[in-house]
């Protein structure tokens, strides 16, 4: 008995299919991308010996333990409401004792002297702090500084700072409203 052939397949058609498919689901398939934290980091410091003086009135201090609670100079506070808690602390409050000192500065792109605050805002956080908690304290810290540039971009310039276009004003909103943010080093707070 003689063996019958197999009939041959021709793989030259599949390969094109194959070729076609994976053109397609690339095409169609989205990619979560990840932006992270948008922060300008400051410069290395030039002298790590030198001694910084930063009067206690002019911090405000967020700390956040391993319970994801959280206080905001000494007092329980709701994530609800730390962005209002923080543009209110670095909002110009000339003559209260109980907010940062503020400053007279000359800004050249507005030709005059402007008040500013000498605000910080100070963050420290336990090492058993859940990511969530602490990239929900991002958010509002980044929202509060949104919020003032866009009141300084409203008040000079009658638009929202995300919709200017010229360089030299968002650089003047950016002098207006420098995002002072201090990150201390997490601890082992709740012992854990």
């Amino acid at each position: 008995m003689a063996r019958r052939a197999a009939p041959e397949i021709n793989a030259g058609s599949m390969a094109d299919i194959a070729f076609l498919l994976l053109i397609f689901f690339l095409v169609t398939t989205t990619m979560d991308v990840d932006t992270g934290i948008t922060r300008i980091l400051p410069p290395p410091v030039k002298n790590k010996n030198e001694n910084v003086d930063v009067k206690e009135r002019n911090v405000l201090k967020i700390l956040i333990n391993s319970h994801d609670l959280m206080l905001v100079n000494g007092k329980p506070a709701n994530i609800s409401n730390l962005a209002n808690k923080i543009i209110d602390f670095m909002s110009i409050h000339p003559n209260d004792k109980a907010y940062p000192e503020v400053q007279e500065k000359f800004i050249p792109e507005l030709g005059k002297k402007v008040l500013m605050t000498k605000g910080i805002v100070s963050l420290k956080n336990d090492r058993g702090t859940s990511y969530e908690m602490y990239i929900k304290v991002q958010d509002a810290i980044a929202k509060a500084f949104n919020e003032m540039k866009d009141q300084q971009a409203l008040k000079y310039y009658g638009l929202k700072f995300s919709e200017l276009a010229d360089n030299n004003k968002i650089k003047t909103i950016n002098k207006l409203v420098p995002i002072r943010v201090s990150e201390a080093e997490p601890e082992n707070v709740g012992g854990q």
